[in-house]
């Protein structure tokens, strides 16, 4: 099930739309190619192309839930994702200078096609660490980073003000707007040291002195009910 703004925005798009943020609410429309963006905005770091709006939701200061669209743009079977926070308004355009705060370690979005496809993925519970010391009333903005197949990055943001956790102005989560659609699975990605890195390179020569290099590898984990093994290294 979609939301009527998302539906609609998901047909009239479909040939050119990348990520669209379901939950919190979405800095704005980024599904745009135009003589400033021939490739589409959401290529531009850091939110896609569009600059910081007033166009926040109240969002539990201890965290609360994040739900989004991965698949509306070719080659996304296997993405990888990031969500970050942004603090402060040390940004060119008042917005967050960096967004180097991790809500969820990067992992990896199995989808059922290379094609686009309208599947969602919820988090119904993205905890903020309390180790960054945030309050109730802070700005800040959720960022999601979707690194397709050939490498290039696409940016979605969404602007949000801290609230306590159950403040009646924080939007409800309902299975209209977080849910994790059936034909979507997930993969954990970490990296596997086959050889210690000592100013090395992958082809076995040295720098100085030392070994080889190290590659990394990706191994999936559980999605969804059903297991999804995924290896793949960089030689």
């Amino acid at each position: 099930m979609l939301s009527g703004l998302v539906l609609a925005l998901s047909i009239i798009v479909l040939a050119h739309a990348h990520t669209i943020i379901s939950y919190p609410g979405w800095r704005g429309n980024t599904l745009i190619t135009n003589e400033t963006f021939p490739y589409g905005m959401q290529w531009t770091f850091p939110c896609g192309g569009i600059s910081l709006t007033s166009n926040r939701s109240y969002w539990p200061v201890t965290g609360g839930a994040v739900a989004f669209q991965p698949g509306w743009f070719m080659g996304h079977k296997t993405a990888f994702t990031h969500i970050n926070l942004g603090l402060h308004a040390d940004g060119p355009d008042g917005g967050p200078l960096n967004f180097t705060t991790q809500l969820k370690p990067v992992f990896q979005i199995v989808g059922p096609t290379n094609n686009p496809y309208p599947g969602t993925v919820c988090f119904p519970q993205v905890q903020v660490p309390t180790t960054l010391g945030v309050k109730v009333g802070d700005k800040a903005t959720i960022q999601i980073v979707e690194i397709a197949q050939h490498g290039a990055a696409l940016f979605s943001c969404a602007d949000i003000i801290f609230a306590e956790p159950g403040d009646k102005r924080i939007p409800s989560v309902n299975g209209s707007n977080c849910f994790n659609s059936t034909d979507l699975g997930f993969a954990d990605v970490y990296t596997i040291t086959t050889q210690a890195a000592a100013n090395g390179n992958l082809d076995g020569s040295t720098i100085g002195s030392g070994s080889a290099g190290r590659i990394e590898g990706i191994v999936g984990g559980v999605a969804l009910g059903a297991v999804v093994a995924i290896v793949s290294s960089w030689l």
